[in-house]
């Protein structure tokens, strides 16, 4: 079995999940979103080609960044593997024996998906069950709450997105919900596919508020870094001229949707409580 990756990064911070992480890029994705900047994942041909067993011993040889040094408990694990795209349940079986590597070795592991491949059908359910015994945590890209606007954007419908938002909550698999902020200019005002109007926040903030256990909601502001692959692409970029959101509409936006999250949190800790365990436990 091979997978195909677009790039590695091997020390990345913050951005990708808790900690310090090793990061695959995939090959592949079926969404087109008008403000993606790596449009030169899409295809799912070409990239490098690794077996899990491979690129698996190509990542562990930066163990030594997910940990840190605790005075009573020693080294302890801060960080780990991620896996993103692309999208990478397009390349679902290959993410699996590669998770399945990382956990033979106790390393956390987190899934950066936008869930476009999702569905309850067979064959993808069992091996996206399969999937979920390997993966701590999963961050959610929840492009856009509108089924308008989401088609709009991606070319695609969200109801099986939000279907698998639901599964994994059922499922108690530690979500974080991560959502690019788009703002319009006044000639696109109405144009539902983009998410920086307080209807379209506020929506998303009671879908996030039917979820117990998502722990962090990221607003990813806009930017225009990846113009230049479109160019490079000859694919013409559907958002010229939109300028990144300003400073009080990304906080406005996260003043919103961690409203949402406070109460999430509060509600998964009395579950927490209720059922003896821990009120701040965590995966990572």
């Amino acid at each position: 079995m091979e997978g195909r990756i677009h790039s590695l990064e091997t020390f990345a911070a913050g951005i990708d999940g808790p900690g310090c992480r090793y990061v695959v890029f995939l090959k592949g994705c079926n969404m087109r979103c008008r403000f993606c900047h790596n449009p030169d994942t899409w295809a799912l041909e070409g990239g490098d080609t690794y077996t899990p067993e491979v690129l698996f011993e190509r990542a562990y040889r930066y163990k030594n960044y997910w940990t840190r040094r605790d005075k009573v408990k020693g080294d302890v694990l801060n960080g780990g593997i991620t896996v993103s795209g692309g999208e990478p349940l397009l390349q679902i079986e290959f993410v699996t024996e590669f998770f399945k590597l990382a956990k033979e070795k106790g390393i956390h592991t987190a899934l950066d998906t936008s869930a476009n491949p999702f569905t309850r059908e067979e064959p993808f359910f069992s091996k996206f069950n399969e999937l979920m015994k390997y993966t701590d945590l999963i961050m959610l890209d929840i492009k856009n709450i509108d089924p308008v606007g989401h088609k709009q954007l991606t070319g695609c419908e969200n109801d099986n997105i939000l279907d698998c938002a639901r599964y994994m909550d059922e499922l108690g698999k530690e979500m974080w919900i991560r959502h690019v902020l788009v703002s319009p200019d006044e000639a696109r005002k109405d144009d539902l596919s983009f998410s920086d109007r307080d209807e379209q926040l506020n929506a998303l903030a009671d879908f996030v508020k039917t979820l117990k256990h998502v722990s962090k909601i990221e607003v990813l502001p806009y930017h225009t870094l990846g113009i230049s692959k479109w160019e490079n692409l000859g694919i013409p970029y559907a958002l010229e001229n939109i300028d990144p959101p300003t400073r009080e509409r990304i906080d406005n936006a996260n003043r919103i949707l961690n409203e949402a999250m406070g109460r999430n949190i509060a509600e998964a800790a009395d579950d927490r409580t209720a059922k003896g365990g821990s009120s701040d436990g965590r995966s990572c």
